[in-house]
């Protein structure tokens, strides 16, 4: 019910550190993968490490906002290996101008940096599904897959611009979710997953003083996540296979918290 050897996934983002442990596990999992991402070096780092694992894997520079490149990549990858089973959008991510300090409120805010991260992130997941959608709903079948965030459940202080793109990103998982289910085929389905709180290079510094001792807000993220730490980004990778595989057959348009708890704790 699990097995996903000799899929082909394609992972958006794949040269980063999220898509980058994602793209791992596929290969793992001896999925064929093929790695998008913007910077041409973090391709070739991501390719060469993957295919030192014994991966068959191919890589592309690529602008998830170009519908062009999209579509020349996915002719790439077609004329390789002949269809798309995974879709895996985890490109995205934040800027400094759509992120307050403390000391900022919403009216300081650089609206340019704001259009950008909504652009980044939900064009970036729009315009994916679309182009390696269409490949899904010709065959018949395929799993697409959008990295959401625990910023769409409730408010989540000095994130303005990523909380309302992550949040749109979950309306259009479930609309495309129906979309394809009802006029396409049951066998393609669409989901998100939403990870809780984990330590990486966007957020270490409001997460880990200089000493390495946990900020304020480190501790409060902590006081509403039940399981009392922070997770490591490889306990992304099971829910992502799980939702890729037969075993979730009759699982689309769902958002999956892999949280530790935080989105079921009201914190009292």
């Amino acid at each position: 019910m699990f097995e996903l050897k000799n899929k082909v996934a394609v992972v958006t983002g794949g040269g980063g550190v999220l898509g980058g442990s994602i793209a791992r596990s596929l290969v793992e999992a001896g999925v064929k993968v093929a790695v998008l991402d913007i910077r041409k070096e973090n391709v070739d780092k991501r390719v060469a490490e993957l295919q030192s694992m014994g991966g068959e894997v191919v890589g592309f520079e690529c602008n998830v906002l170009s519908v062009d490149d999209l579509k020349q990549n996915r002719q790439l990858i077609t004329n390789k290996w002949g269809r798309v089973d995974i879709l895996i959008n985890a490109a995205g991510g934040n800027m400094p101008g759509a992120t307050l300090t403390e000391e900022q409120t919403v009216f300081d805010m650089k609206i340019e940096d704001f259009q950008m991260v909504n652009d980044l992130n939900m064009n970036g997941t729009v315009y994916p599904s679309l182009v390696f959608g269409e490949i899904m709903a010709s065959q018949g079948q395929g799993s697409i897959i959008t990295i959401s965030s625990m910023a769409t459940y409730s408010a989540i202080t000095r994130v303005p611009g990523y909380s309302t793109a992550k949040t749109a990103i979950n309306i259009f998982t479930q609309w495309l979710a129906m979309e394809m289910a009802t006029k396409f085929s049951e066998k393609i389905r669409v989901n998100a997953i939403a990870p809780g709180f984990f330590i990486g290079d966007q957020n270490r510094k409001v997460l880990i003083n200089e000493d390495g001792s946990y900020t304020d807000r480190s501790k409060k993220v902590l006081a509403r996540t039940p399981m009392g730490r922070f997770g490591d980004i490889r306990e992304l990778n099971g829910a992502v296979q799980f939702l890729c595989s037969e075993a979730a057959s009759f699982i689309t348009g769902v958002i999956l918290p892999v949280d530790g708890g935080f989105s079921s704790f009201s914190g009292v």
